[in-house]
C-alpha cells in the first residue's frame, strides 16, 4: 500500500455508525474507536442524566487528562535515561 492511500473503515461509537478513514491500519482504527466507545459506555452509565454531547465532552478530557499524565510520564523517563547515560559516560 502506497503512503497516500486511505483505510475506510466502519466503526460503532456509542451506539453510533462512524465511517473513518486514514492512513492507520484498520485494526489501529478499530481500536481507537473501541476505546473511545468502552470509555463512553463507562461514562454513561455512571452517569445517566447526562445528553450525548456531554458524555462526549467528558470522555475527551477523560482521555485528554490520560495523554498528558502518560507524555509527563514518558519525559520523566526519557530524563532518567539521558541522566544514566551521561553517568555512564563519565565512567
Amino acid at each position: 500500500m502506497q503512503n497516500d492511500e486511505k483505510n475506510r473503515v466502519t466503526v460503532d461509537i456509542f451506539g453510533q455508525q462512524y465511517r473513518l478513514s486514514g492512513k492507520a491500519s484498520i485494526n489501529h482504527m478499530r481500536m481507537v474507536a473501541g476505546y473511545v466507545d468502552d470509555k463512553m459506555n463507562e461514562i454513561g452509565h455512571g452517569n445517566s442524566r447526562l445528553d450525548t454531547t456531554k458524555i462526549a465532552v467528558l470522555t475527551a478530557v477523560n482521555i485528554a487528562d490520560e495523554y498528558f499524565r502518560l507524555r509527563r510520564e514518558y519525559e520523566d523517563l526519557l530524563k532518567i535515561l539521558k541522566e544514566d547515560a551521561a553517568d555512564n559516560d563519565k565512567t
